[in-house]
């Protein structure tokens, strides 16, 4: 059975229209990845936006000795993930989906995606969910990834929040 989690990154005074921009930005990304950097390599594969939406591909590497103990037992290399994000064309509210493809992993990572305007800027709200299908481990590699991942996405909410700062200062 899958485990789910919901986060929500929330831009205070900051437009959906301004976020919206920011994912179609190629520096924004590029600032996202240059954080993640400090912890492993990262990098953007490719950034396509347009009436469409936006389509981004990112590459993740996690090195196995950093990985915690549980993960050791079952990755024997460094963990590579693509992760994908795609949004639909710009509206007062976005959804999205992405997925994270590990090779050769037991289990499965994706969700949802919704920016949506508050009334003190806007929100874009995750729902992850994860599956392992390894008997005795699964659960716990489950909420193990998605803890994981709660922290990503809190480090990249901060960058754009700090980034968006700098774009768009309040007066």
């Amino acid at each position: 059975m899958a485990r789910r989690l919901d986060y929500s990154a929330r831009y205070p005074l900051h437009t959906t229209q301004e976020v919206y921009a920011a994912m179609t930005n190629r520096e924004h990304w590029d600032a996202r990845i240059e954080e993640l950097r400090k912890h492993s390599p990262n990098d953007v594969v490719s950034l396509d936006s347009g009436d469409h939406g936006i389509t981004i591909e990112l590459r993740h590497v996690l090195p196995r000795d950093t990985l915690p103990e549980m993960a050791q037992m079952v990755v024997h290399r460094d963990m590579v993930i693509t992760r994908r994000e795609t949004y639909g064309p710009y509206g007062p509210e976005v959804t999205g989906q992405y997925t994270a493809e590990i090779p050769n992993s037991p289990g499965t990572l994706g969700g949802t995606m919704r920016l949506f305007p508050t009334e003190t800027g806007c929100t874009l709200r995750t729902s992850s969910r994860a599956q392992v299908h390894l008997p005795f481990f699964g659960r716990r590699l489950e909420q193990l990834m998605l803890v994981n991942l709660v922290d990503l996405f809190r480090a990249e909410a901060e960058v754009t929040k700090v980034w968006l700062d700098q774009q768009h200062p309040v007066a």
